[in-house]
């Protein structure tokens, strides 16, 4: 049975618009591929410790100099890298706050940025070191930024997720949403469409 790791970080809980993208994802999912175990990662009920000064020394310490502090951040570290490792596809609920990503998703993504773990540098420049899989970001905005300059989302998450070897990124966006009840229910419609293209 494949795996499917759905990390959300909307400050609404299940009720915010992305974690119901999520949500309709997951079911297109079944209805074209059959049944799948879930590694949920809720970023907002559960948040990811922002990064600091001793948090990055601890993954900087080698292995045998860590002590049992640093070794816990480690290994906190580790969980997260090995949910992505174990997941077959990754499904994403990102919405969109201050025109970037929530503060708890950045917290995330600083967790499993590691080098030599994750990620290493070369002389032809960094490798990313996670196996690729089917990534989708599951978008969801106020105003319509897709295709601007104000659309700081996803040349950022492309690049980061591709730094650590995973570029095989798909984007569907339900924007517009604070626009009036009719241009939400054009911006859904429309995501649940994408959805069932991206997913069959």
């Amino acid at each position: 049975m494949k795996t499917i790791l759905v990390i959300t970080a909307s400050i609404f809980g299940e009720d915010g618009q992305s974690s119901q993208l999520v949500s309709r994802t997951l079911q297109q999912l079944r209805e074209t591929h059959g049944d799948f175990r879930t590694i949920h990662r809720d970023l907002a009920a559960d948040p990811v410790p922002h990064l600091d000064a001793s948090r990055f020394g601890a993954f900087l310490a080698s292995q045998d100099s860590r002590d049992g502090d640093q070794q816990r951040i480690v290994d906190y570290s580790d969980s997260l890298i090995n949910e992505i490792v174990e997941a077959d596809v990754i499904v994403m609920g990102v919405p969109m706050y201050n025109f970037g990503i929530p503060s708890a998703l950045k917290a995330y993504f600083d967790h499993i940025a590691r080098a030599g773990v994750t990620f290493r540098y070369t002389e032809n420049g960094p490798v990313g070191l996670l196996e690729d899989r089917p990534v989708y970001v599951l978008s969801a905005r106020g105003g319509i930024y897709a295709g601007t300059p104000n659309d700081s989302q996803t040349p950022y998450i492309r690049s980061f997720l591709g730094f650590i070897g995973l570029k095989d990124v798909h984007f569907v966006y339900a924007e517009g949403l604070n626009l009036g009840d009719d241009q939400k229910q054009r911006a859904l419609d429309r995501a649940d469409r994408d959805i069932e293209t991206l997913t069959a």
